[in-house]
């Protein structure tokens, strides 16, 4: 009982040093309270730092784009999505060949041509004929017709340099698709521009791309210069672009981007969208540096000259 009395008695000592107990106690908690508002202040900075980096670089990809023709998420189907511009005198230069020649002018987006499936197909293509090299740069290439893949600082011919090897990296299938696929561009181009099919001819170089965001290592890499496909090489009369890969999922950057005189117009790529136009100074275009990912196309050119004529690619 002594003993329970004892610990029942609350004299002046056991009071103040509860007190004490209880003021430390609240200063514990303001102190974590405080750093914890402190942590979630710095966390709410640093999200707001990112976040307006973040707004800052989307905004800049966009700095020098004034009209996107066709976004990613859209679908240009059955029929292609035509903008009419005016011929430049370039085909002046050249020969005329009725029929094919370039009388109406312009740039076209359709993705009712090619499947997305099949634009997978010839992306696992292009990967495993890309993956037996490839460039130190930032931009390989692949070209079936001649045989040219990227190499380190230079280009070596497939056929010669794997030999037989070659038929267990690629398929009868690849080059049939491959082939069908071409035909299907070049009738769609016939008829957006009104021409004769059996006048045009494919031509080179015509040939898959793989871009990415590593630094350029020789001017081969160096993608993204504007240019016109008919001052540079003159047998080109349409140019067209199969897209493997998705804008924005796959890849970032990597548009491309039509130069006219009142401002620059994208076509955001989605695989198997096949964006085609006529090749001279009317459209004057370049490609936006890749920022991440990796972008795959097919670049597929028509002349009208039989005598700059390439056949279909064929195994060996």
């Amino acid at each position: 009982m002594a003993l329970v009395r004892m610990r029942n008695m609350k004299g002046p000592n056991n009071t103040e040093i509860e007190k004490k107990i209880k003021r430390g106690n609240a200063l514990r908690q303001g102190s974590a309270w405080r750093g914890y508002r402190g942590l979630v202040a710095l966390l709410l900075f640093v999200l707001s730092v990112c976040g307006a980096s973040t707004w800052w670089y989307l905004s800049s990809l966009d700095r020098d784009v004034t009209e996107t023709l066709v976004r990613r998420g859209e679908l240009v189907s059955p029929q292609p999505r035509v903008f009419t511009v005016e011929c430049s005198e370039d085909y002046e230069n050249y020969q005329r060949y009725p029929g094919c020649t370039p009388q109406t002018c312009g740039r076209a987006v359709t993705d009712g041509v090619v499947t997305r499936e099949e634009a997978q197909v010839l992306k696992r293509l292009a990967e495993r004929g890309l993956a037996l090299a490839g460039s130190e740069g930032g931009a390989s290439i692949l070209d079936l017709h001649s045989g040219a893949l990227s190499m380190g600082r230079q280009f070596v011919n497939i056929y010669r340099y794997f030999g037989d090897d070659i038929g267990d990296v690629f398929t009868k299938e690849d080059f049939e698709l491959y082939r069908d696929v071409r035909g299907r561009i070049q009738a769609v181009i016939a008829e957006t521009f009104d021409l004769d099919p059996s006048l045009m001819y494919l031509t080179k170089p015509t040939f898959f791309s793989r871009i990415n965001s590593t630094e350029a290592q020789t001017q081969h890499d160096e993608y993204w210069h504007p240019h016109i496909d008919k001052v540079t090489y003159g047998s080109f009369d349409y140019t067209s672009l199969l897209y493997l890969s998705d804008y924005g999922s796959d890849f970032t950057g990597g548009r491309f981007i039509f130069m006219d005189q009142n401002g620059n117009r994208t076509v955001e790529p989605r695989a198997g969208r096949v964006s085609f136009f006529s090749s001279g100074s009317e459209n004057l275009h370049r490609v936006e540096k890749v920022a991440w990912g990796t972008r795959y196309a097919i670049t597929v050119s028509f002349t009208c000259d039989p005598a700059h004529a390439i056949s279909d690619p064929a195994l060996p």
